[in-house]
């Protein structure tokens, strides 16, 4: 019997694979023998993932592209092209947030730094966007490929503070919907489009919100673990299982889902 969790040699792109989330599930496919293009920009990291691969000897790529600049995209493609001839999967991880898209407590909406609220919304949204338009041609021309999106908790209700993002994120959730309708009914049913929903994790860009130098919780970060019924932050292996189901054929009938990762947080009504 076929194993349908087998990703054994598919191509699997990843963006923002420099990030916490999208780095290690990145580094949990290559593990399992996916054929991992790693895309990000920081040197640094760039230079730690290539550590990882000689490492471990897997079959990948490591790619320095900026997700905004459709040219870094279509060489990133050639890259993955010319090394494998063809890519099967493209998770979206790159996104972030910045300080003047938030509303801090002692601040109201009308302080919203727009460029900034651009600034994240472009990251997010169009950074999602133009991966797909570029390795999305791929899919179309074998009529067969996975895109699995990060979309977030912020998207499905409103979580105080974090304006930019949650708008971003929100639009991410629509496009992934929209994608699944407009790619099956014009490529048909072998280009499946979804996303996951993670709850809060710890990150670099969330830690200082969310955590004191000591390490114990902020208010803030109390009051989420509080309205989470797991009663934790998440782990970022804890996002592997739900990616790897996604972009393996156990979800061949699965599109225009945005699959929560969250602890209980988005079902539960705080009492």
């Amino acid at each position: 019997m076929k194993d349908l969790f087998d990703i054994k040699n598919r191509v699997v792109v990843v963006t923002g694979a420099t990030g916490v989330l999208a780095g290690a599930t990145a580094r949990y496919l290559a593990k399992r023998g996916a054929r991992v293009a790693f895309i990000g920009r920081d040197e640094t990291k760039l230079a730690d993932i290539e550590k990882f691969i000689s490492d471990n000897g897997c079959d990948a790529l490591v790619i320095r592209a900026d997700v905004l600049d459709k040219e870094d995209l279509f060489a990133a493609r050639k890259a993955v092209l010319d090394k494998w001839g063809t890519a099967d999967c493209l998770v979206n991880g790159a996104g972030g947030n910045r300080a003047g898209a938030v509303i801090p407590p002692e601040k109201s909406f009308f302080d919203l730094d727009l460029g900034a609220w651009e600034d994240v919304f472009k990251l997010n949204m169009e950074g999602t966007l133009l991966p797909i338009i570029v390795f999305g041609e791929v899919f179309q021309k074998n009529k067969k490929g996975v895109i699995v999106n990060f979309s977030s908790m912020t998207a499905q209700q409103a979580v105080t503070r974090v304006l930019g993002y949650s708008n971003a994120k929100a639009a991410v959730d629509n496009l992934t919907k929209w994608l699944a309708v407009e790619f099956a009914k014009k490529i048909g049913d072998g280009v499946r489009v979804n996303a996951v929903a993670p709850g809060f994790f710890l990150s670099e860009q969330n830690r200082a919100l969310l955590t004191k130098p000591d390490g114990s919780l902020t208010q803030r970060g109390h009051d989420i673990v509080k309205a989470t019924p797991f009663a934790r932050f998440g782990d970022a292996d804890e996002v592997f299982g739900a990616i790897h189901y996604l972009c393996s054929d156990a979800s061949k009938f699965v599109t225009g889902t945005v699959l929560a990762i969250d602890g209980g947080f988005s079902c539960f009504s705080g009492v």
